[in-house]
């Protein structure tokens, strides 16, 4: 018996052109790929001129005068996309005994929220968060009574009710425990009726508490950013349809040379 020896003379045989179906297989394809990246990209468009219009219109309203506050005829019409962040003022007394702490990271460190219910000429309640305050403050409880005893007028920014709770942890109503200002939950907690659906962020000349929260709530310290990320991912999908196009362009320059043409 005698063996073939490799003399590495030999040639790989040339592939053959694709087929009618392969290369339709791969139009199609590239024409999806193609035809998604470009909507991608042209959707993502859209959003970054919606952002932008949105940070115009949440600007205009945090600088504006306040405003009264949404009334109780006004509640199921209050939205974030129209009233979020509005400067708006409001006159009651606060009921301290009502207040709860929620969980917060803020420029001044870990600490807590303090809301406390604010009751209306009318009857009518609106949480406000009055600030932040240390770990330490009211030995970690919420029922101190810092500030006016009586009647008194706040202002700040309307915010909305955030019901779904914090990433990976939930809000305990019965052990007092919050994360999120859940407004319905918060007000079902401490037996409180006729509450508006929204919340206020007391500005600084409300709660003037000075250093880290120690001795009293904290306020005017509301982060208002929205991620503009839309004009990088709008590239980064006509980028991709380029690709696609390209992919396109090496196939049909391969079919031609294996053709002959």
């Amino acid at each position: 018996m005698s063996a073939r020896v490799d003399t590495g003379n030999d040639k790989q045989t040339p592939r053959p052109p694709r087929g009618v179906f392969v290369l339709g297989s791969l139009a199609l394809l590239g024409a999806v790929l193609f035809a998604g990246f470009m909507a991608l990209g042209t959707w993502q468009v859209h959003r970054r001129a919606w952002k932008h219009d949105l940070i115009a219109r949440v600007d205009a309203r945090v600088h504006a005068q306040p405003v009264d506050a949404p009334a109780r005829g006004q509640w199921p019409v209050v939205s974030a996309a129209n009233d979020e962040y509005r400067r708006v003022r409001l006159t009651g007394t606060f009921l301290q005994d009502k207040s709860v702490r929620v969980r917060a990271s803020t420029e001044l460190g870990m600490g807590s929220w303090l809301l406390t219910p604010l009751r209306l000429r009318n009857g009518d309640v609106v949480l406000v968060n009055r600030g932040f305050v240390s770990p330490g403050w009211c030995g970690g409880k919420a029922t101190c009574t810092p500030g006016p005893s009586g009647e008194t007028t706040i202002s700040g920014l309307l915010r909305i009710s955030e019901p779904r709770g914090a990433f990976l942890q939930a809000n305990d109503p019965a052990n007092d425990r919050w994360y999120s200002r859940d407004v319905a939950a918060i007000a079902a907690a401490k037996g409180l009726d006729h509450v508006a659906p929204y919340f206020v962020d007391a500005d600084a000349a409300s709660s003037p508490g000075r250093g880290g929260g120690d001795d009293g709530p904290v306020g005017g310290l509301t982060v208002i950013a929205f991620p503009d990320n839309h004009l990088m991912y709008a590239i980064t999908w006509y980028a991709l349809a380029l690709l696609t196009l390209l992919g396109a362009w090496i196939v049909w320059k391969d079919e031609r040379r294996k053709r002959g043409a």
